[in-house]
């Protein structure tokens, strides 16, 4: 049993967005984009991170999760995730947020806390989102998956 790690860096921290650069293991695949990092962790007490956070406007706390592909009732009719019965790469058990996953967007202001994968070819924006995501899971997270594979993001 392998191992897919994707890295996130977070590059670009504005005041309402955050840009990032994606890699799967070690190899750069493109842009990302986020809410405002408010330089969140994953080992802070949850108080401190509910104290922190504001609604729809806070890129998770860095760290290490592990994602799954599971059922998205809020995006199970988009075209992009018809493919899959509606299922999107979700991010489990990250600390004062809930229901996080990966897919595609084009401003922070689409985020709610996901993340979205694009190229950065617009200021405060993300190009060609759907056709990152698609290569993203078709190609990396869903036969990693297949294989028994063990998936985590690491956001730094």
């Amino acid at each position: 049993m392998g191992e897919l790690k994707l890295l996130l860096n977070r590059k670009y921290k504005k005041d309402s967005y955050t840009i990032g650069l994606l890699y799967a293991n070690g190899k750069f695949l493109y842009n990302t984009m986020e809410d405002r990092d408010r330089g969140l962790t994953f080992n802070m007490p949850l108080s401190k991170i509910a104290t922190a956070k504001v609604y729809g406007e806070t890129a998770i706390p860095k760290g290490v999760y592990r994602i799954e592909m599971t059922y998205s009732p809020k995006f199970s009719g988009r075209a992009w995730a018809v493919k899959d019965g509606g299922k999107t790469p979700q991010i489990m058990n990250v600390p004062g947020f809930s229901g996080i996953r990966i897919h595609p967007l084009n401003t922070a202001a689409d985020s709610l806390g996901c993340i979205g994968v694009g190229d950065n070819t617009i200021k405060g924006k993300i190009t060609n989102s759907t056709a990152r995501y698609r290569d993203l899971v078709d190609n990396y997270i869903i036969p990693a998956l297949r294989r028994g594979d063990k998936v985590t993001i690491e956001i730094i």
